[in-house]
């Protein structure tokens, strides 16, 4: 299994709050659409620097590789990508 966690910081000019639904609303249904792709979640976060927190989970290395490139993940980074100044990713095997 592969752990995929990406941080990001919203820009300042934006409604915080109807950003991150937004991008949950675009990326969370993705879950039993991108093959490989088991669990993904986007919370707002409460202490630190960061807006809100991308958690995901896959099947392989492969499945993530997959993942960044399927059609219905690249529309949804078009939602993510309105929004955000700043994002700091992290991949893991578990």
């Amino acid at each position: 299994m592969v752990k995929h966690i990406v941080i990001y910081t919203l820009r300042e000019d934006c409604d915080k709050q109807a950003a991150i639904q937004e991008i949950a609303q675009a990326l969370e249904p993705l879950v039993g659409v991108v093959p490989g792709l088991q669990w993904l979640e986007v919370c707002p976060t409460y202490q630190g620097d960061a807006d809100y927190a991308l958690y995901s989970e896959f099947d392989s290395a492969e499945a993530l590789e997959a993942y960044q490139v399927h059609p219905d993940h690249v529309a949804a980074k078009a939602v993510v990508h309105k929004y955000v100044a700043s994002r700091m990713a992290a991949d893991y095997e578990y």
